[in-house]
């Protein structure tokens, strides 16, 4: 059986180890993104995908973009029996989800239709759920609106964030390809269509999402502090310079009187700051042009006074 394999990040690559052990598969190819510049240095740097298929000498192709003819062209040479993507960072057209004899299937970090779109994991612990999954399913040409072949169910705990999540959906996903591969390339399948009258969606996370806004509750700032960890944080502003505030204590629920955004207490606990419902407890920031630090360590400086707000 001739595999290509679509990915870009970290998630995608436990997939492609599992393609690459099974002993009834060929991977024939990798599609993943170009190189890009990281860092301050801005270092061109492969992806992870492409780190990994290295290793294992396949073939890797790096398209801008995957519509353009001499691209499809190059996918229809390997001639794969199927593709397998995993958050590789492109829609597939239609002249590419034609060219498999038994299609294209994606690993998608969600149980559809909730959170279809390129940012599920970010959206499902910024809304304070508490459970998630991942889904397979064939491709087509809306977004992430095909039919479903198999789901697993994980849990969101407290102590989750979006990285920790990303972990445990990435080797869950890889565990559900594995238990779907001998059915799928048996042609034992029974996909399922998706509801989509239920369907969320869940775009990129916006500069505007990214800033806490202090009249929220305070679970729900929470829950958009953990959801924006590691990566891209959520953040403040105090002395017109941004604050990045990357973990809380889970807030117990109270009114308060304060205006929200002041800072209420200081100690080597955390930074209480009262919101529209509540009082956040900070316990890990990141001054501009800093390190992130812990709160103890942070007012040590003590610049930071009871009665400050932050906006």
């Amino acid at each position: 059986m001739r595999i290509v394999f679509m990915g870009t990040p970290e998630f995608a690559v436990p997939a492609l180890q599992v393609l690459v052990n099974y002993s009834a598969i060929e991977v024939v190819g990798v599609v993943t993104q170009p190189d890009r510049p990281v860092g301050r240095k801005r270092l061109l740097t492969p992806t992870p995908v492409k780190e990994e298929a290295i290793k294992h000498g396949i073939p890797v192709l790096q398209p801008e973009k995957l519509r353009r003819p001499e691209s499809v062209e190059e996918l229809r040479e390997l001639q794969p029996d199927l593709i397998v993507t995993a958050a590789y960072g492109q829609i597939l057209p239609k002249s590419v989800l034609a060219i498999p004899r038994l299609g294209c299937i994606n690993i998608h970090a969600s149980l559809l239709p909730r959170y279809r779109g390129g940012a599920p994991i970010h959206h499902a612990v910024m809304n304070g759920d508490t459970s998630t999954g991942v889904t397979i399913m064939y491709m087509a040409e809306g977004l992430d609106t095909g039919d479903m072949i198999s789901s697993v169910e994980l849990a969101i705990r407290d102590s989750d964030t979006t990285g920790t999540m990303f972990n445990k959906l990435s080797a869950a996903g890889a565990q559900l390809l594995l238990d779907t591969l001998p059915d799928l390339l048996a042609g034992r399948i029974q996909a399922v269509a998706q509801n989509h009258e239920a369907a969320v969606y869940s775009p990129n996370v916006s500069r505007e999402q990214e800033r806490i806004d202090w009249s929220r509750p305070a679970i729900s700032l929470w829950n958009q502090v953990r959801g924006l960890n590691p990566r891209p944080g959520a953040y403040t502003t105090w002395n017109g310079e941004v604050l990045k505030i990357w973990s809380c204590d889970k807030p117990n629920q109270s009114e308060v009187a304060n205006t929200p955004g002041t800072v209420v207490a200081i100690s080597e606990q955390g930074i209480q700051v009262a919101t529209g419902t509540g009082i956040l407890t900070i316990t890990e920031l990141q001054p501009a042009g800093k390190k992130a630090m812990q709160a103890a360590q942070f007012v040590l400086g003590g610049r930071l006074v009871v009665g400050t707000v932050f906006v």
